[in-house]
């Protein structure tokens, strides 16, 4: 082993002290420190890195902290907050930072960083969405060596000042420069400052040498346009000042200054789904290379953004239920739906052409007419893939596609052909192939089997979408559009994904939402929940996969349902309505809560309250036959349902098969939510997995159950319910939350937005801050207590503000749908006494749209609906059709067709 002592004959390397110093307020119990890329700083772990210690100075509190290095050290680091033990609370946000030391630097110098702390907001403009697309800045800027040369020696008086300053927002052709108190930064002249050069990550850096008495130095960064003009930044100046007291004097000092202070920027956008986006070329429905026009109209308009809805496959029943865009046939896969068939070749076949014009009339109608317009696009798709498919498959362009997509694309075509074959999606039913293996897929696919070419027809279809989407999106770059795509929260259970990775899916439940503004209710989306334990296992790969596919063609992404992200509302898979549902994860109630408050009665609170008064009074002299057919009387004038009809599908089952449902037939409706009602009246859920755990019925006090017990009972229920929902989750969501989202935003550079609705936990919004995530907010649905319209000039700046969105009606139709509301609204925000116009006139629909424009808010996008009631012209269908959605409605038709074509609406 070869010596490393002082006598194995190699030169010591020289060593510096690196000197860190951070202005940052914590709490009492958390602390700072740095962790980094180099031994020095931990190797990246935590609990080795570099503890910092508090100092008062003035009125900030600084937090320092000293390491010896070698005087070539480059490293990359992070300020982390920590607990006693060292577990990380937060970490500053943006890119990790890049360390390189000024040249020049000596045996024993102490080289002095004074950073700040990178806030999330700040980070933001880092993402592609910005850096690629709406600034785009620095590109063709040449980038300069990290160091710089001092091109002098230093005698005892100098001090080196390195600046550095992030400037993502910078106008093309701009330069930046350091304007200050003394002549090396201009005397305030920003035409003499000090020129920065750019090293890249949007980063200008600079360094000068300044004599200790010319300390304390006031300055400010400053841009100089291509035409010459200068651009102060705002704020206070800034000021660098030295301790001259000090017998170990700092010889280096490097200002990381964080980013450069400009004025919040805001923007503008649309939002449209595919399916709605028409043209001349289009076969009936909206296809990818037309969100080109979109993208025209939005630069036209003075918009930076279009928002569309998922565009995955989800081909699962085979009719129009595969309309709704939130559940996934695959997390991958493109939909066919959107393909341009013309763009398939350029040899396409006279009588195919002549196809096409044909299909183009019949599938012109006022709306998306989805099976007839998907399976007419792959019946053409076919015809040409015959003609060309080895041209197609064999090019180099085709086998890089395949390539690089080929663990999801081959899983994918597999299942597309096992579904067809069989003649279902729900692959329990695939015998042999209901259980997936790497083994029996590629049997599957490999050539020679008859079905090769089925399987090589979705290869190609995918490998046509990934191009037309691929060249849309590059379209919307250059022209300056952020193409914003949505990331929906659940898969459909008879999906690719749960038949390749089961194991990632609790199988047994459903996902929804509890009751909220949508659906006193509650929802029920029919998906699994996930298994977070099993995915945690390698980082969340699928997750990660997921959002590096979407990176394809998005430079921003939306969040559907953040709050699942924090906890999921978890239903049984036996659920139809999402009214019985629990959170998970969450801390139930235990049964030694409630035998400690004298609780004992189980079976009464967690078993439907079923008695003859209440039959009665819900079904009138119809509820004999009712309790003859669905229920048991177990003692007198105390029913409990039969076996089979004791779930929400069981009971919607018998009433549609029963030999006696001749006896309500022209009832069903109200007898089915009768029973539900029925089942749902209870105080207490039952934990299936663990019969001592309890969780609150939501909304118990609105059921019989609850009003029929004793007054302490309702006391203790009272207590608890509050806590659960309010209290005791508080801290789990949050950390549940810190483990999955950062994976996500880790994940790809594209800016993300949450949906962030419905009954919001108080952790969530601090968390999504503290993550740099933007927020929603939708007037008519206020996350504010005891407020019926949000107020736009009062939102936070991190924020995404809309008059409405997909989910629920357009501006329009909301207006109409509630004299009273309408009323409150026109007194309590447009300020008015007058009666309001019973229809949204162009100027109630300017005055709300420019409310959104001035908000403070980073962005303000709109439903396309909403923006074309700007004009008479184009509100002349009936308002309720322009709704997208019907969130209370599982089996809502998805095709709406905004039809203009010459929209020619100028907003800003």
């Amino acid at each position: 082993m070869a010596s490393s002592g002082p006598t194995s004959g190699k030169k010591s390397l020289n060593t510096v002290t690196l000197l860190f110093k951070l202005p940052y307020y914590t709490q009492w119990g958390q602390s700072l420190l740095i962790a980094g890329s180099e031994p020095a700083l931990g190797s990246w772990n935590v609990k080795q890195g570099l503890s910092l210690s508090p100092v008062h100075q003035d009125n900030e509190l600084i937090w320092c902290g000293r390491v010896s290095v070698a005087a070539g050290f480059t490293c990359e680091y992070k300020y982390y907050v920590v607990d006693d033990n060292k577990n990380v609370l937060r970490w500053e946000a943006g890119e990790n930072r890049k360390l390189v030391l000024p040249d020049g630097v000596q045996e024993g110098d102490i080289i002095e960083i004074r950073d700040w702390w990178q806030d999330a907001s700040e980070a933001l403009f880092l993402r592609s969405a910005f850096k690629n697309v709406v600034f785009n800045a620095t590109e063709g800027v040449k980038k300069e060596p990290q160091s710089a040369s001092l091109n002098k020696s230093l005698d005892p008086e100098d001090i080196v000042i390195q600046f550095v300053i992030s400037c993502p927002r910078l106008e093309s052709g701009s330069t930046v420069v350091v304007t200050g108190s003394n002549p090396q930064l201009g005397r305030w002249q920003a035409q003499d400052g000090l020129k920065l050069s750019y090293v890249g990550d949007s980063l200008w850096k600079a360094i000068c040498v300044l004599r200790k008495s010319e300390f304390p130095v006031k300055y400010k960064y400053c841009q100089i346009s291509q035409a010459g003009n200068s651009s102060l930044e705002l704020g206070p100046n800034r000021e660098v000042d030295i301790d001259l007291s000090s017998p170990k004097q700092s010889r280096y000092v490097v200002l990381s200054d964080g980013a450069l202070r400009d004025a919040p920027w805001r923007g503008a956008g649309v939002a449209v789904p595919v399916f709605s986006i028409r043209s001349d070329e289009d076969l009936g429905v909206g296809e990818f290379l037309d969100l080109k026009l979109l993208v025209d109209w939005a630069v036209n308009s003075g918009f930076h953004l279009v928002q569309l809805l998922p565009i995955n496959d989800t081909s699962v029943n085979g009719m129009w239920w595969d309309s709704y865009p939130y559940s996934s046939l695959s997390v991958f896969a493109l939909h066919p739906l959107y393909l341009r068939v013309q763009a398939l070749s350029d040899a396409i076949p006279a009588d195919v052409k002549e196809e096409i014009q044909q299909a183009k009339k019949q599938l012109d109608k006022k709306d998306v007419d989805y099976e007839a317009a998907l399976s007419t696009k792959l019946s053409i798709a076919r015809k040409i893939f015959n003609l060309e498919k080895d041209k197609v498959l064999n090019s180099s362009s085709f086998k890089q596609f395949l390539s690089e997509n080929e663990e999801w694309l081959k899983p994918y075509a597999a299942f597309c052909f096992l579904r067809d074959f069989f003649e279902t999606s729900d692959h329990s039913q695939w015998g042999r192939f209901s259980q997936f293996s790497k083994e029996k897929l590629e049997k599957l696919i490999s050539e020679g089997t008859l079905h090769h070419d089925v399987i090589r027809f979705h290869y190609y279809v995918q490998y046509h979408l990934y191009m037309q989407l691929s060249d849309a999106a590059a379209y919307a770059r250059k022209k300056k559009v952020i193409l914003k795509g949505d990331l929906p929260i659940g898969v459909d259970r008879n999906s690719v994904d749960t038949w390749v990775y089961p194991t990632l899916f609790r199988m047994n439940t459903a996902t929804g939402a509890p009751p909220d503004y949508f659906d006193k209710n509650g929802q029920n989306w029919g998906f699994p929940t996930y298994n977070w334990e099993e995915m945690s296992k390698d980082n969340y790969g699928w997750w990660r996969a997921r959002l590096t596919q979407m990176a394809k063609y998005f430079t921003a992404y939306r969040i559907d349902h953040i709050l699942g992200f924090f906890r999921i509302w978890e239903l049984p898979d036996h659920a139809a309505t999402g009214l019985l549902g629990k959170f998970r994860p969450s801390i139930p109630l235990s049964q030694e809560e409630f035998l400690s408050e004298g609780l004992w009665d189980f079976n009464r609170m967690s078993r439907p309250y079923i008695r003859q008064e209440i039959l009665e009074e819900k079904f009138r002299s119809f509820w004999t036959v009712i309790a003859a057919n669905f229920l048991n009387e177990y003692q007198k004038q105390c029913y409990e349902f039969k076996e089979d009809c004791n779930t929400e599908k069981k009971i919607i089952a018998k009433i549609k098969t029963s030999p006696e449902k001749s006896l309500w037939l022209e009832k069903e409706d109200s007898i089915r939510r009768g029973l539900f009602d029925l089942l749902q009246n209870i105080v207490l859920i039952r934990d299936p997995e663990d019969s001592t755990k309890f969780y609150p019925r939501f909304n118990l006090e609105d059921t019989s159950s609850f009003r029929d017990l004793d007054e302490h009972s309702k006391n203790v229920l009272r207590r608890l319910y509050y806590d659960y929902y309010f209290a005791r989750q508080e801290n789990l969501w949050r950390q549940n939350a810190l483990k999955t989202l950062p994976v996500l935003l880790n994940s790809s550079d594209m800016l993300a937005c949450g949906e962030d609705l419905g009954l919001i936990p108080a952790c969530v919004h601090p968390v999504m801050q503290e993550l740099g995530l933007i927020g929603l907010r939708i007037q008519r649905m206020p996350s504010e207590p005891n407020t019926e319209f949000g107020i736009p000039s009062q939102y936070s700046y991190m924020t995404v503000c809309a008059p409405s969105c997909h989910d629920c009606s357009t501006l329009r139709a909301w207006w109409e749908e509630d004299e009273g509301r309408r009323s409150r609204f026109y007194k309590t925000v447009v300020g008015s006494d007058e009666e309001p116009p019973s229809r949204c006139t162009p100027e109630v629909v300017h005055f709300i749209v420019q409310q959104h424009f001035d908000a403070p808010s980073m962005w303000a996008i709109f439903p396309l609906q909403d923006l074309l009631a700007l004009k008479d012209k184009y509100t002349s269908r009936p308002a309720p059709e322009e709704t997208i959605n019907d969130p209370t409605n599982p089996r809502h038709y998805w095709r709406f067709r905004k039809c203009p074509c010459d929209i020619g609406v100028s907003v800003g």
